[in-house]
């Protein structure tokens, strides 16, 4: 008798596919995956803390906690990296991989900084909150450093769309990191029925995080998550909005603007869903891969500009016409209707024609490049900020490719912020939300800088890289 020699498992680890759960009480269940492969191309990545073994370790302990964050690390590049112009690469700062820190100090939060992205850790009611422990909340900071790879312009640029979009693309990066799994695309269209548009567990961001922040701020967040890309927020100038709100509100305040984009963005998904041959799970997987298509094409080619949102959406359009023949261009104006990002004058002049006419335009924008090119400074004066010296910011004033904007709630079509409005509202509504660090040296006798160490500054006043002046300057997104 033969025997047959017996074939080699693949080594698996245990993880959850999305997040931990809403509450202490229902708990997701890990699954197997590979065990992933983080230094692949074109987004390396890299893990800060050692390896651990691959045993099968459970939740709530650091080695099922490495592996979680190491899964979403290899997600977030397989999702993207597909779909990102030849040549795309870190943002030089981060290096040539993106290193992870998963025990960064004791918050409820995650951040990008050009450095690397760092996740914190806090004890709530009882229970051990792990941002790491997320695979939504990696997939959206891992975002962060995606678009800083292909529009380095946007890290320093003083506006609140600019800002609301960087976030927008986090959870968007959440979305379709998870929907790159068959079981999960399975358990959504079992639980929305096939309406792609209801909330889901591929629509709800960080439910434990969520569940954690509302145990203190019960209005912060969402009632059962921390974001839901599965809304209805409909389009305002940002330089009209308050700088704060209740979470069933819109403001300023950039995730909870993001919330426009990002709920339009999920419809476009279930359009090309429901135009696809299959309505099934690799239907769902396909509609998801040419959505982020759309939108990485459109990020790295739209202007700059106030209302940014609609010139995104302006060259997502253009861009299923490219690619597509405008198949999807449909689902794409309606989504955007929908939520305001286009008016229906603005949605209806994006034509064929107009496109072709601007096609060398658009063909020639291409990723990366200086974080300031073709970015307008502007000087404003320090001392009505509290501040000794002029202030240099970053205002969005990039010239337009297509004439389009928002709408009116009211009917019609929004007319655009000028850029200086644009970039001073952004500056006051960050010291409103005390965001700003402001050194001792550059303060003047009516500085009223926050200096609430709880509170995470992800903006700071240095001396401008000319040496003239002062300059507003990002430091995380947050």
């Amino acid at each position: 008798m033969t025997v047959q020699p017996q074939q080699a498992t693949m080594p698996t680890v245990l993880v959850f596919e999305d997040d931990p759960g809403g509450d202490p009480l229902h708990i997701n269940m890990p699954v197997p995956h590979p065990v992933p492969q983080l230094d692949a191309q074109p987004f390396p990545t890299a893990i800060a803390e050692t390896a651990p073994q691959p045993n099968g370790a459970g939740p709530g302990t650091e080695p099922f906690r490495y592996w979680v964050a190491a899964d979403s690390l290899s997600r977030a590049g397989q999702t993207w990296g597909p779909l990102v112009p030849a040549g795309t690469k870190w943002h030089p700062k981060v290096g040539r991989a993106l290193t992870a820190h998963l025990n960064a100090g004791d918050d409820l939060n995650a951040f990008y900084d050009r450095k690397g992205v760092w996740f914190f850790r806090s004890t709530v009611a009882g229970v051990n909150v792990a941002a790491c422990e997320s695979n939504e909340v990696v997939l959206h900071e891992t975002g962060h450093a995606v678009l800083d790879a292909l529009r380095p312009q946007l890290f320093n640029m003083a506006s609140a769309e600019t800002a609301a979009l960087h976030e927008a693309f986090g959870d968007i990066s959440a979305l379709l990191g998870s929907l790159r799994l068959e079981s999960l695309r399975i358990a959504v269209l079992a639980e929305t029925h096939g309406n792609l548009e209801l909330s889901s567990r591929v629509s709800r961001m960080a439910e434990q995080l969520g569940w954690a922040i509302r145990q203190g701020a019960p209005n912060a967040v969402d009632p059962d998550c921390l974001r839901n890309m599965a809304n209805n927020f409909f389009y305002r100038d940002p330089v009209l909005l308050h700088p704060n709100e209740p979470a069933s509100m819109l403001s300023s305040e950039p995730h909870s603007f993001s919330r426009v984009f990002s709920g339009a963005f999920l419809k476009i998904v279930a359009g090309i869903f429901r135009q696809q041959d299959l309505q099934d799970h690799a239907g769902l997987g396909r509609a998801a891969e040419i959505a982020g298509q759309l939108l990485v094409d459109a990020v790295v080619a739209a202007p700059v500009v106030s209302a940014y949102y609609a010139q995104v959406a302006g060259h997502m359009i253009a861009a299923d016409q490219r690619r597509n023949g405008g198949m999807y261009g449909q689902s794409l104006r309606s989504a955007f209707i929908r939520h305001g990002i286009l008016s229906l004058e603005a949605a209806a002049s994006i034509t064929e024609p107009e496109v072709a006419r601007r096609n060398a335009a658009i063909a020639e924008a291409t990723p990366g490049g200086g974080d300031e090119e073709s970015l307008m400074p502007i000087t404003i004066q320090g001392a009505m900020y509290g501040i000794t010296q002029p202030l240099t910011l970053f205002a969005p004033a990039q010239e337009r490719r297509f004439g389009i904007a928002g709408s009116d709630p009211a009917g019609g079509t929004v007319r655009p912020s000028d850029p200086e409005r644009v970039a001073t509202s952004f500056l006051e509504d960050l010291f409103r939300r005390g965001r700003v660090q402001v050194p001792a040296e550059h303060r003047s006798a009516a500085s009223f800088a926050d200096d609430n160490p709880s509170r995470l500054k992800t903006h700071e006043i240095t001396r401008s890289a000319t040496g003239e002046g002062l300059a507003l300057i990002r430091r995380c997104f947050d």
